[in-house]
Parts: C-alpha cells; structure tokens; sequence
C-alpha cells in the first residue's frame, strides 16, 4: 500500500500468521490478560504493550491468544486513553513541529510538512467521531 503524502510505496512489516491460533505452548487467556491490565497500569502505550507481549512473552497474536482485541480488554478495565494513540502521535509531532517553525520561520519545506500533518489529524478526527470514540465537541 502507498504512503500518503508521498509518491513512494510504503515500506515492508512483518504479517500474520495464515492460521490464527494461539500456539499451545504459549501463555493461557487469563495470564495475558493480565499482563496487559498490568503493563496499561504502568502507563505504557497500546503500541508498546503488543511489542512487549510479542518479543518477552511470546504471545504472536492477542486476539488469538484472548479471543478479544487490545483496546477491548483496555476498555473493560477501563485503561483506554482518551485520545487514541495514532491521533495523539500526530498531535505531539505537530506541537514539536510548530515549536521549530517559531524558531525557524522561513523553514517554508517544514511549513508544508505541518499541513500535511494537520490534514492527516482532520481525517483521524472525523473517523474516530464517526466511530464514536471521541466526542463530537472535541477539537483539537
């Protein structure tokens, strides 16, 4: 799939398993649930805590291994973000990079850069209303 703001191809990741089963020797539902509850206590991102689970743990998959997705088991604990974190990525990169335009305001190249990002935070911001995950009054 291409990326979007440029005319390259998007680079290569890892995929899937074909069958998704969670293998047998690797930790039982309750015990990756619990780990998950755990790490979000501790304050790490939704990101992290998969890459965790994948590399420590050994769990390949969540939802093979749970039978439910991440942020539904962060739901039913009541450790979601507000923010979802691909929006809240955008937004921190957005303040760091308005800080270097009013340091740097004939950087014209990193002025286009920034529209592109807001755009990119516009879009992620009417899906997640659409979906219902931030409200309608939010802007950001």
């Amino acid at each position: 799939m291409a990326r979007m703001h440029l005319r390259k191809k998007g680079k290569a990741s890892s995929k899937h398993p074909i069958e998704r089963k969670h293998p047998k020797w690797g930790a039982n539902p309750k015990e990756v649930e619990e780990r998950i509850v755990k790490m979000a206590e501790e304050g790490k991102s939704p990101a992290m805590i998969g890459t965790i689970l994948r590399d420590s743990y050994g769990v390949p998959d969540i939802k093979a291994a749970t039978g439910k997705k991440l942020s539904r088991i962060l739901k039913e604990h009541n450790l979601l973000p507000d923010v979802p974190e691909d929006l809240d990525n955008l937004l921190t990169k957005r303040e760091r990079l308005k800080e270097h335009l009013s340091a740097n305001p004939r950087d014209i190249h990193n002025n286009r850069r920034l529209h592109l990002i807001e755009a990119k935070i516009r879009r992620l911001m009417k899906y997640y209303r659409r979906k219902g995950r931030i409200s309608e009054k939010v802007s950001l």
